[in-house]
């Protein structure tokens, strides 16, 4: 068959033949992808024949370079790692405790390059105290003792044989010291144990995630298709593009440190665009072939992937630039998450234009035959209303007549809600929640909160300031103590290479103390470390490659919605929609997480969550972005079809409403359900980001493509396809066209 014929005359363009080409060979097409999934699902989720993706991963994505990184680094002393039996609720001065740390201290010691601190054998006071250089080994009320083991770092690394030995011999003790003391409290805590804890709890927000997304996901498009076989082929692409997502992520911990919050990331954006690309797909199959009959499978696949699949292309392009804007951050978790991103788009695209035709290749034709659902009384006429084949009128296209007898009005109203929604992100605090918000679930939360209780000199502190002399420290900390929101100083003490001082600050001022020390600097060599320091460094980093990345991906948008449109107003009009969508989420966010309102139905305590994750806002304003620009591709593409067929601009947006609203629907619903599903995990950063797209995706679907869209490009329409007579010929020339 001629090319031309498989779409009513008209010459087809690449998504066609790739299609047409995967439809005419479907066992190849299907076998090709079923070996390289298998083969990622044995070498990189199993693990077979070596380390799987989960065992190489990490947490320590809060590195940024700034003054708080040298600083941690002068008091470290080096590559050393430690761990630490925390001990609370007992007598420190019992001699069968005593001789137990004695017996566990002479045990440590003999490993190779370990040092053990045992402060229940060092010499007290005349009146019993500790000594004053082991304060912070003791607990506040006298009640408890820490017991750090350091295994020095040889030519740059430690041996992990030994860290992991020193670990489970302080572990033992802890347990016998819990068997021995009733009441007592004994945990132990490390670097290493706290990334195996954040590792396994991001593989069960992962699998949470997918419980509770993919079971509604399905029954959306058993809604929408009226069958199994049609609501299941989207759910097959997006396992395939989770699945190759994570195979990419594998390769990628070869070359670069891979962190936890990733692989949900990646998992989550996979999941949501895959849906989405398959639902685009399979609708317009199944409209092509219901609008030619009698049907012919071939030329409906053809004509699905030519229309849809053309406007797979371009929305995953959209997807795909935003994705290289994350790769101008100077920050390795950021640049993964492009990578992985970036990797899960092209994979969803792969499989929408090649898998899906294969598929219908073979599965076409029970595909268009009503589904069983579709039989049952009642429920058949609840499918058939909410199909993915809308009727020429219905309720999308009355929506937007309504909405196009006051255009002017209703954008005006829908910019001022959004605003409004907008508007507690002017108290906007950023925050390290991976610090900050570790879940009680979490095997390392014990210890984490004991040391914050019973040993806060000992704790990770807020803002510490950091010398080279003791007599600096002791200056600068005179003058810091003066400052606004500031507690205390504490007397400075060695450390490493350098002398610190422990600022406490007032409950959420941390990062506000910071602003004002840096604001006036001291004469000497001096800088300013902490959780709130460091949090201040990331996020200033990530402001410093903000302007390059939003230049990337604004202009990669508008060119590329100019070459699909040959307007320039379009594009412009997209990306101020999709700005007010996501200020709006963003302010949701601060309202629910920063001042607590989220906190009793999504189970946090609001006096551990300091602000808004630095990272989320970031994935927050790149993801949401490309998830918006998905709806936009889907409804331009449709009342473009129109206006090319000539149909005035004002009946061009109604009637590309009614052809588009279902599947934005369908997909919005979709993919907020799977945001929320993984809203419910544990890690605060996962649970942020998926509420903040999950509101995202809602606002977007509702608000803006359902309402301002509509008005806005009936109220503009005579300049809405306007561009520069240059610009015009430019379009004419390169223009995006099958």
């Amino acid at each position: 068959m001629a090319l031309e014929g498989l779409t009513g005359g008209r010459r087809i363009g690449r998504p066609g033949r790739l299609a047409r080409a995967a439809a005419r060979h479907p066992a190849i097409t299907i076998a090709v992808w079923a070996a390289i999934i298998g083969g990622i699902v044995t070498v990189a989720l199993a693990g077979v024949g070596g380390q799987g993706l989960f065992s190489r991963l990490d947490s320590g994505w809060t590195w940024a370079e700034g003054e708080s990184t040298h600083a941690d680094e002068l008091l470290s002393g080096g590559d050393d790692q430690s761990s630490t039996l925390l001990v609370h609720g007992v007598d420190t001065a019992d001699p069968e405790l005593t001789g137990l740390t004695a017996a566990l201290a002479a045990e440590l010691a003999e490993l190779p390059e370990v040092t053990v601190v045992d402060p229940l054998a060092l010499p007290r006071l005349p009146d019993g105290t500790p000594p004053p250089q082991a304060a912070r080994l003791f607990a506040d009320d006298g009640d408890g003792f820490l017991l750090p083991a350091t295994v020095a770092a040889v030519d740059g690394s430690v041996d992990d044989t030994t860290v992991d030995e020193v670990d489970a011999r302080l572990t033992d003790a802890a347990e016998r010291i819990r068997d021995r003391f009733p009441g007592a409290v004994a945990e132990v805590g490390s670097t290493a144990l706290l990334v195996d804890s954040i590792v396994s709890l991001s593989e069960n927000d992962l699998q949470r995630g997918e419980t509770v997304a993919l079971p509604i996901a399905l029954l959306v498009m058993l809604v929408v298709f009226g069958g199994f076989l049609a609501a299941g082929l989207p759910l097959v692409g997006a396992i395939v593009s989770i699945t190759g997502g994570l195979g990419a992520l594998f390769g990628f911990t070869y070359l670069m440190d891979i962190n936890t919050t990733v692989v949900n990331v990646v998992t989550a954006v996979g999941l949501g665009l895959s849906i989405d690309y398959g639902l685009l797909i399979v609708s317009r199959f199944r409209e092509e072939a219901h609008a030619h009959v009698p049907a012919d499978r071939l030329s409906a696949i053809v004509r699905a992937a030519d229309t849809a699949g053309r406007t797979v292309l371009y929305s995953g392009t959209v997807f795909a630039i935003a994705s290289l804007g994350l790769l101008l951050f100077p920050l390795p978790i950021v640049q993964a998450i492009g990578l992985g991103a970036l990797s899960v788009t092209v994979i969803s695209i792969l499989s929408a234009l090649t898998l899906l035709p294969a598929l219908l290749a073979v599965l076409g034709a029970p595909l268009l035959r009503p589904g069983l659902l579709t039989r049952i009384p009642g429920v058949g006429a609840l499918l058939r209303r909410f199909g993915d084949v809308a009727p020429e009128e219905g309720l999308f296209s009355r929506l937007t007549r309504r909405v196009q007898r006051h255009p002017a009005l209703v954008t005006l109203a829908c910019a001022a809600a959004l605003v409004l929604l907008a508007a507690p992100v002017l108290q906007l605090r950023l925050a390290n929640t991976s610090v900050d918000s570790l879940p009680a679930t979490s095997q390392q939360y014990g210890f984490q909160s004991a040391l914050r209780a019973h040993f806060p000199a000992a704790a990770d502190q807020r803002v510490v300031l950091v010398t080279e002399t003791e007599a600096d420290a002791e200056s600068w900390a005179e003058q810091v103590a003066r400052l606004p929101h500031v507690v205390s100083v504490a007397a400075p003490e060695q450390a490493g290479e350098a002398w610190q001082a422990a600022v406490r600050v007032a409950h959420r001022t941390g990062a506000d103390v910071v602003a004002a020390i840096r604001a006036d600097r001291p004469g000497f060599p001096h800088w300013v470390t902490g959780a709130d320091a460091r949090t201040v460094d990331f996020a200033a980093t990530l402001a410093a490659g903000a302007p390059w990345a939003a230049l990337v991906i604004a202009l990669g948008t508008i060119v590329l919605l100019f070459l699909m449109t040959g307007s320039l107003v379009v594009p412009i009009k997209a990306l101020l929609a999709s700005a007010l969508s996501l200020g709006a989420s963003l302010g949701v966010l601060v309202w629910g997480f920063q001042d607590g309102n989220f906190a009793g139905f999504m189970r946090f305590d609001p006096d551990d969550v300091l602000g808004v994750d630095v990272l989320v806002v970031l994935l927050t304003l790149v993801f949401g972005f490309g998830l918006a620009m998905d709806y936009e591709m889907f409804i331009l593409s449709r009342i473009t079809e129109q206006v090319e067929r000539g149909v005035p601009d004002a009946e061009a947006i109604a009637r590309g409403l009614q052809r588009s609203g279902r599947i934005i629907t369908s997909a919005a619903l979709i993919i907020i359900v799977v945001f929320a599903g993984f809203a419910t995990g544990d890690l605060m950063v996962i649970k942020q980001l998926g509420t903040a797209l999950a509101v995202a995706v809602f606002l977007d679907a509702t608000i803006v493509r359902c309402l301002l869209v509509p008005a806005f490009m009936t109220w503009q329409r005579r300049i809405m396809w306007w561009a520069p007579a240059p610009l015009k010929r430019l379009h004419a020339r390169f223009a995006l066209r099958d």
